[in-house]
């Protein structure tokens, strides 16, 4: 037995690959399904060569095998094939290569192919690339449309010449490539990425006519299919007759029974057009005179109003209205200025019987002393003292004079300017 490898003791090269070759050889044999992509036989070499491709995949192994294996009867081994391969995996040491060496070759039924597709349309299902809240809505009247089909092909001159005829202006971006065999769906996936990424392409058109299940496979190849749901512009599927249905079929946007119906879906029919833009324009037509003939009703009616008739007939009306309103409000604004006059004489009056002035006409007199202070009683005033008297007429001065008065009398003497009596 061989120790581990370490950097002190690695191994050689050969041992190496002695070892991977061992791995592989235990894993006995083998059942694999796959597309043959390429297929040689050399003269009449005793030993065939063919590559499995994945359809699914990028992926691909070369197998050999001895020639009465792939001239059995009744297998028609040839380049596109889907075949199941009973096989051994073969490491070979000398040139460090892998294959497998085939010791059955069968071809794959119409059964196995409708169960693989099966198999595929369920789990692209699951992801949801089915459903139905994906689908775009398609342009109406797209100005460039995406065609991808074969070169020279009926489904390309269906799509061409019925969408043209249907409206002339449409203009076309065509990729031309092979629709059917082992190169198919990459060859149409290339194209539908390539028009994708065209900034002018509003949708895409996938088209091929009718052929066999096994024709029509490319169409149901996943990795395709994921591209379609990967697109950014709408596409519309035509693929086979209305019969046929492949997997690209439930993840377009649009689904066309033929070359021929995907050009009516995509564009519209120019006559129809113009027979619609007619019945609208003579239904706006209709409504805008029947909208001028109301309002001309309505016009007539408020033109025949008495007030738009004779405009002087309310503006007469109105002068007497404006002539009573402006007596009422002289006869109001006088009566009160009347009645306020009054409020102001018996005001006035009141107030002149109530005013000190009032009370001096009647022959009352104010004394006060030479500081100002009223003088309400003799005994606040002394003998000689000088007092003003304020009588109605006006002021003028008086001097005290106690002597011969009794005792609680007091004369008083009028002195003038001078102070003499």
């Amino acid at each position: 037995m061989t120790s581990p490898s370490s950097p002190e003791q690695p191994w050689p090269v050969r041992t190496v690959a002695r070892k991977v070759a061992e791995w592989i050889g235990r894993l006995g044999e083998v059942w694999v399904e796959g597309q043959v992509a390429q297929l040689s036989r050399r003269g009449n070499a005793a030993t065939v060569f063919l590559t499995l491709r994945d359809p699914a995949a990028d992926l691909s192994v070369p197998v050999t095998c001895h020639r009465d294996v792939a001239d059995r009867p009744g297998l028609e081994l040839t380049e596109g094939a889907r075949v199941l391969v009973r096989a051994r995996p073969d490491y070979y040491v000398a040139r460090g290569s892998f294959s497998l060496r085939a010791t059955e070759i069968r071809a794959v039924g119409l059964g196995e192919l409708l169960a693989r597709i099966e198999r595929i349309r369920r789990l692209l299902a699951a992801e949801g690339l089915f459903d139905v809240v994906r689908k775009r809505p398609l342009p109406f009247a797209p100005a460039v449309v995406g065609v991808i089909t074969g070169r020279d092909s009926a489904a390309e001159r269906d799509v061409l010449v019925t969408a043209r005829r249907r409206w002339p202006a449409v203009r076309f971006a065509v990729h031309n490539c092979a629709v059917q065999g082992p190169t198919a769906a990459e060859s149409v996936i290339a194209g539908l990425q390539r028009l994708d990424a065209d900034p002018t392409v509003e949708v895409i058109v996938i088209a091929r006519g009718g052929g066999s299940v096994e024709d029509l496979l490319p169409f149901s190849d996943e990795g395709l299919v994921r591209a379609i749901a990967a697109s950014r512009t709408p596409v519309v599927t035509a693929v086979g007759h209305e019969t046929d249905t492949t997997l690209v079929d439930h993840v377009a946007d649009v689904r066309a029974a033929t070359p021929t119906d995907a050009a009516h879906r995509v564009v519209p029919e120019i006559g129809e057009q113009r027979q619609l833009v007619q019945g609208l324009r003579a239904r706006a037509r209709h409504l805008l005179a029947g909208r001028l003939d109301q309002q001309e009703r309505w016009l007539e009616s408020v033109r025949s109003r008495p007030v738009l008739a004779d405009p002087q007939r309310l503006l007469a009306g109105r002068a007497d209205d404006v002539s009573a309103l402006r007596a009422r409000s002289t006869r109001t604004l006088t009566h009160r200025v009347e009645a306020a006059e009054r409020d102001v004489e018996h005001a006035r009056a009141r107030v002149g019987a109530l005013s000190p002035a009032a009370t001096l006409q009647r022959g009352y007199a104010v004394v006060q002393r030479a500081d100002g202070g009223l003088v309400r009683d003799p005994a606040e005033v002394s003998a000689d003292e000088q007092l003003q008297v304020r009588v109605a007429g006006g002021r003028f001065a008086v001097r005290v004079d106690r002597a011969g008065s009794g005792d609680r009398g007091t004369d008083v003497q009028t002195t003038g300017e001078d102070g003499r009596p």
